[in-house]
């Protein structure tokens, strides 16, 4: 249950009140922005909340018990704060988000409404939508492990342990052309070996992708490197911006035991009964294995 401030619960008992809503954005990379409904900047706490934000917040649903409630903000791209490069590149993605109730006209009268998560973020012309998904939502993730026969770790992390500054396993590269499909040529990788990297990621180290990963999907290492990435190449990259390509794994136990001889961190069960065990029958030739009936 919530209480209410004295001097709020005072402020709300008069005939007349003088309430905004203030939004707090805390991005993963430190990054704080400050909007309001208000039609003047409002600060507090050390924050500038921007007026000029056009953030407005939609009806918003709670239930009782541990079902997730909807709440979304709307908010207008020309911002100054928002960038539609940032929002398109991830940057906002599992952003903090702050709700609070505040009078303008005094901001030390104010009580947080509301703590979530930055969720999907819904594109319209010059507009956008973000979804704000609250504590219950994290009800829905996943937890603990799963019996697979594939690693679920990700490759060089502690439970992984491999470690991927080992020349072999990094190439220090720069964008040389961009084509209109996303298609990017690196320089700088000549002579990797595809087969450790096909699979791998590249971490932005300049221009305005820095900071950020993207995952590959395919890469090309004849007459130069080409990649193409899931979900595309980040916005904004031009000849001359850094990258570090860094290998990847299909999380299979016969690659982590002969590509990265690390058989013993493996994180998959590699040794599980496959499918012709399950749907075994009588036969005169073929082997029940406990290979997968579709590989």
């Amino acid at each position: 249950m919530r209480t209410v401030p004295d001097g709020l619960k005072a402020h709300l008992a008069g005939q007349a009140t003088t309430l905004s809503h203030c939004w707090r954005l805390t991005r993963k990379d430190g990054v704080v922005l400050g909007f309001t409904d208000h039609d003047e900047t409002v600060r507090f706490d050390g924050t500038v909340f921007e007026a000029a934000s056009g953030l407005s917040g939609s009806e918003a649903e709670a239930e009782v018990g541990l079902a997730a409630g909807t709440q979304e903000v709307d908010g207008a791209l020309s911002s100054l704060s928002l960038d539609e490069t940032d929002i398109a590149a991830g940057r906002y993605d599992g952003a903090k988000v702050e709700t609070f109730v505040v009078n303008w006209a005094s901001p030390e009268q104010r009580m947080l409404l509301d703590v979530a998560e930055l969720g999907e973020v819904t594109r319209r012309g010059e507009a956008f939508t973000a979804e704000l998904r609250g504590i219950a939502a994290q009800l829905d993730r996943r937890r603990g492990r799963f019996y697979r026969r594939r690693c679920d770790a990700v490759l060089g992390d502690a439970r992984c342990r491999v470690d991927l500054e080992q020349p072999r396993f990094r190439a220090e590269v720069t964008v040389k052309a961009v084509d209109a499909s996303g298609i990017v040529s690196f320089a700088g990788a000549e002579g990797i070996e595809r087969s450790l990297f096909e699979q791998g990621r590249v971490e932005w180290t300049g221009g305005a992708a820095r900071g950020l990963v993207s995952d590959l999907a395919s890469l090309a290492v004849n007459g130069g490197v080409r990649a193409s990435f899931l979900g595309g190449a980040p916005e904004g990259i031009v000849v001359g911006d850094g990258a570090t390509l860094k290998a990847g794994c299909d999380k299979s136990f016969a690659t982590c035991r002969a590509v990265f001889a690390n058989g013993l961190n493996f994180r998959g069960f590699p040794h599980l009964p496959g499918g012709d065990a399950a749907f075994a029958f009588a036969k005169k030739d073929g082997r029940h294995d406990g290979s997968p009936v579709v590989p």
